[in-house]
């Protein structure tokens, strides 16, 4: 396959250059005027721009994960594996991934951490021991010698009908050491850019890669990729997958050149179920903006923003009384606070509103701040919904609510 390799330890550009200089030696070897390469070749303007129709910007999983390469990111053990198995097999059934309806395509895992005991035993508990789907295929291991992008690109000949999904888990597993002379930015970078070219082979396909984050807390959440920004950068969007240790509570952080950046609330149920914490990614994005927007606050304090949140044309002190069943004047006192700090605005006298941004809020021994927005909406089927549609007229026990 052309484009830059893993295991290409020259810089960036070498390659071309060297091959420029062969064509000139060429040329006047033959007798010829040594030729120079044409610098402008492929310049387009504005008026050939403007009349171009390009297909719309398609989704592996609605509002998330978008085609690309795309990078998600977590510390170790939390549960990124149970996250992109869950997609895979969405994906190859038409199912469901964090509870959003899933269009089926062709799927590509690189279980290169797992083997086929664990691989099925994953499965049978996602899929509640219905059968795994003939289209989820898998590779456990590369063979010694051949790049992971020809791999990649021997299976995508075969593919000739849906955007396929590929997933690479782990990254660390093919991850090439730095060459000669070549810093470990343009390693980084060298290696996401062979996976956005992977990814760019196929119109609305995803390459879906896992990797550790650095371990280290950040403001701006694209820091926690591990390595150098050459690798963040390459790529077109970075996922980052983080809860604490033993909690079930998590967030799930999108951001990337074609989709808004966003923030989702989720839940790690049972040690390997992930879903929203919501019905769908509006009531996910106000959830973790409830959950920054309270952080270090007292329980009373935490009620008046997630009360606020639920009315964000405002509130006043009455109505906040009323709700709380304080007092007016503490619920006053609660309000200005808040204001103060900026985890409410005061756009006039005695009202109060959500912020829009909990970036620049206070919090009381936590710094850490983040911008964000919603980014669409998909409708959930809920908790028990898994991997297939849930039946409305079935009972939450009954098993026959799986249906595909």
């Amino acid at each position: 396959m052309a484009g830059v390799r893993f295991d290409d330890s020259k810089p960036f550009g070498e390659e071309e250059a060297a091959r420029y200089a062969d064509q000139d030696r060429r040329a006047a070897s033959n007798g010829h005027a040594e030729t120079t390469p044409d610098l402008l070749a492929g310049l387009r303007d504005g008026a050939w721009l403007d009349q171009q129709v390009f297909p719309p910007l398609t989704f592996t999983l609605p509002g998330v994960i978008p085609e690309g390469s795309v990078l998600l990111v977590g510390p170790p053990k939390i549960g990124k594996s149970w996250f992109v198995l869950t997609v895979a097999l969405a994906a190859a059934a038409g199912g469901r991934a964090l509870g959003i309806k899933v269009e089926p395509r062709p799927v590509l895992y690189l279980a290169l951490e797992d083997g086929d005991r664990r691989l099925q035993d994953r499965c049978r508990k996602l899929l509640d021991n219905q059968p795994i789907p003939a289209g989820f295929q898998y590779l456990t291991r590369i063979a010694p010698g051949h790049p992971v992008e020809a791999v990649v690109a021997a299976w995508l000949e075969r593919q000739h009908d849906a955007p396929p999904l590929v997933i690479l888990d782990t990254l660390g597993k093919v991850m090439p050491p730095a060459g000669p002379g070549e810093s470990a930015y343009q390693r980084d970078y060298r290696v996401g850019s062979t996976l956005k070219q992977l990814a760019d082979e196929r119109a609305g396909m995803t390459l879906l890669t896992n990797h550790h984050d650095r371990k280290a807390n950040s403001e701006d959440f694209i820091d926690s990729v591990s390595g150098t920004h050459g690798l963040a950068g390459a790529v077109d969007t970075v996922i980052v997958l983080a809860r604490a240790r033993n909690e079930e509570a998590g967030s799930l952080k999108v951001t990337g050149r074609d989709v808004p950046e966003g923030e989702y609330a989720v839940r790690f149920d049972d040690g390997y179920y992930w879903r929203l914490d919501g019905g769908d990614l509006v009531e996910a994005a106000q959830r973790a903006r409830d959950v920054r927007a309270t952080a270090g606050l007292g329980d009373r304090s935490a009620e008046v923003i997630r009360f606020a949140g639920r009315n964000p044309q405002g509130v006043t002190a009455g109505q906040v009384a009323e709700e709380l069943g304080v007092v007016q004047n503490a619920a006053r006192a609660y309000l200005s606070r808040l204001a103060e700090s900026g985890r409410l605005s005061k756009p006039r006298r005695g009202v109060y509103t959500p912020v829009a941004s909990v970036a620049s809020v206070a919090t009381e021994g936590d710094g850490s701040s983040e911008r964000n927005t919603r980014n669409g909406s998909n409708t959930s089927s809920g908790g028990n919904a898994r991997l297939y549609d849930l039946e409305p007229e079935c009972a939450p026990d009954d098993p026959a609510r799986f249906t595909r």
